[in-house]
């Protein structure tokens, strides 16, 4: 928790007046056995019987009191803890969306999942009951213990000597338990994977019959986590128990010398039931002290998780401008690029081309070549690790990320559709008018299907597009790229549902609307990319082929033959 201590600490105020409320309540609580002990010996004596009201009035006076601070006291902590946990979980989202992709593929998807909810929810939990039981538990047992001195300090003696067993019993739990609530923690991002995937590939599980694959790979996970939590659970579980025996043996040690204390004439039989009054409180306090260790070794476990994403140090950070833009470098230059995702193996070797402004490029190439790589490194989702890429003659490095980000209009090859209406996916969140709306839902060949939809642009879409075929998902996505009226406008296979017809028509208007926008189209069909500018050819992060349609066909065997194969003869690919 030291680590989230910035979090707490313009709290600190409130928490220390919630635990002075809570102090108030427990000392009100220690008085009410001592009271019953004045009750026994002296409202009983004849003549005083009194007392028996003006005691019992002050119990019932210390019972209310105790009552009422506490349940201020439970209130105080909830909201304190909920707006802490609450600007902790906002810090912690707001770190994980400005991570960059490296930063995310190192991290994972399920453990960021699992930190911003669990993790979170465990933190919350501490800092609730921490203060409830915090003060309350050490205080009843420290007080009852003074409380017992002052009566009979040879009997509280026999508790006293106790209390170190129970207090090494509870630092050896303490000590074994955080490392295996820490491995339980990552046994449930596993989990939160597994379960994220069967989601999102439901249909396809069921259409392969892999339902029982997936039932059993889910089961090996549970099953790691149970007989994790159940680990971690046989040992925290030893405290109750231990503190329980313990004290037991201490209470049965009491009322045995206390009989002889009486007997003796040393002590009352007052004292003594007010001593079995105390010593149940203590017994209390001291279970309600290892519940706060356990507690504590669980979000300690999960803080450091939070804390370790909290503290990763920002990446891709903007490098001073070394020029102003250029109007007549190249809109778009890859000057030697290479890059590797694992730094085991090139993904894009010594890649160089150039673009002006208005052209376009495609890009074919085999599943791994490296297309969506440039991609990812034009929009500088990854840092190259050599060479120069550059935008309007300046490096991508020198703009800054949400002025980067304006120049494109992007479709990737897994995007994403959120639930909401036709028009909201369209527009995404920015403030785009909705004449640009619909002109990009024409220019993308959607304006046809979303006529068709009963309310048009407002129709209701499902979240992830269930409700919409595959060419109808590409169009909307191709609409959403186009709407912001981008600089740079980014393909990634973003026509491979669309028939021929529809593509055609969607090249067309993309060459006639938007003439100063550059394109870079990534596409299996040749017809995709026959009319662009620059065609490269990619296998294996090289590049094989450069050049237009026609100067690919005299010199890239690999595109004539991919040319032959989807448009037939040499010289029906050349038509």
């Amino acid at each position: 928790m030291k680590r989230l201590a910035k979090y707490i600490r313009p709290y600190y105020l409130f928490i220390a007046f919630t635990m002075i409320v809570k102090l108030g309540g427990a000392v009100a609580e220690l008085f009410v056995p001592y009271f019953m002990e004045r009750i026994l010996s002296e409202g009983v004596v004849p003549g005083q019987h009194d007392r028996i009201f003006v005691y019992g009035g002050l119990m019932l006076l210390c019972a209310g009191v105790c009552l009422f601070l506490n349940i201020s006291a439970n209130r105080m902590s909830a909201k304190s803890s909920g707006r802490i946990t609450r600007k902790i979980r906002y810090d912690l989202f707001e770190k994980l969306v400005s991570l960059s992709a490296r930063q995310m593929d190192e991290l994972t998807v399920p453990s960021a999942e699992s930190r911003l909810t669990s993790d979170t929810y465990r933190v919350n939990e501490f800092l609730a009951r921490g203060q409830r039981l915090g003060i309350r538990a050490p205080i009843l047992l420290v007080g009852g213990v003074v409380m017992m001195l002052t009566m009979d300090a040879r009997l509280a003696l026999v508790l006293v000597a106790l209390l170190p067993i129970i207090a090494l019993t509870v630092y050896l739990v303490t000590k074994n338990s955080i490392p295996l609530y820490t491995k339980e923690q990552s046994i449930l991002d596993g989990m939160v994977r597994v379960v994220q995937e069967n989601i999102t590939g439901v249909r396809v599980i069921k259409a392969l019959s892999k339902t029982d694959y997936e039932r059993a790979r889910f089961e090996r996970v549970n099953d790691d986590l149970a007989r994790t939590d159940a680990k971690a659970g046989a040992i925290t579980s030893i405290n109750n128990p231990v503190a329980s025996l313990v004290l037991n043996l201490g209470l049965t040690a009491v009322v045995v010398v206390g009989a002889y204390q009486v007997a003796g004439g040393r002590t009352e039989t007052s004292v003594i039931v007010a001593f079995l009054q105390y010593f149940v409180m203590i017994l209390n306090a001291m279970l309600g002290v290892t519940r706060i260790f356990i507690m504590a070794s669980r979000s300690q476990a999960s803080a450091m998780r939070v804390a370790d994403v909290l503290e990763l140090p920002r990446d891709l950070e903007t490098a001073p401008s070394s020029a102003e833009p250029d109007p007549n470098a190249p809109h778009i230059e890859f000057d030697n690029v290479s890059f590797s995702y694992t730094g085991v193996g090139e993904n894009i070797s010594a890649l160089s081309f150039r673009l002006m402004r208005g052209q376009t490029l495609g890009i074919l190439g085999s599943t791994g070549s490296g297309k969506s790589t440039i991609i990812n490194l034009l929009m500088r989702i990854y840092d190259a690790d050599s060479g120069e890429i550059r935008i309007n003659g300046r490096s991508v490095r020198e703009y800054d990320k949400d002025e980067l980000c304006r120049m494109f209009g992007a479709v990737f090859q897994n995007d994403f559709i959120t639930e909401g209406t036709i028009a909201d996916n369209i527009r995404f969140f920015r403030d785009i008018d909705p004449g640009a709306v619909e002109s990009a839902a024409r220019d993308a060949q959607a304006e046809e299907f979303i006529a068709e939809k009963a309310g048009g642009m407002e129709a209701a879409v499902a979240a992830r597009g269930n409700n919409l075929s595959g060419g109808q998902k590409q169009r909307l996505l191709i609409a959403r790229a186009l709407a912001g009226d981008p600089e740079i406008l980014l393909l990634d296979d973003a026509s491979s549902a669309l028939d021929y017809r529809t593509d055609s028509l969607l090249r067309r208007a993309l060459s006639k609307n938007h003439r100063r926008t550059t394109t870079v189209l990534i596409a299996q069909r040749i017809s995709s990319v026959r009319h662009a500018d620059l065609i490269l050819v990619m296998d294996d992060g090289k590049v094989i082929g450069a050049g237009r349609h026609d100067e690919l066909m005299e010199s890239c065997a690999e595109y004539r033959l991919i040319a032959q194969t989807q448009m037939g003869t040499g010289e029906e690919a050349e038509a």
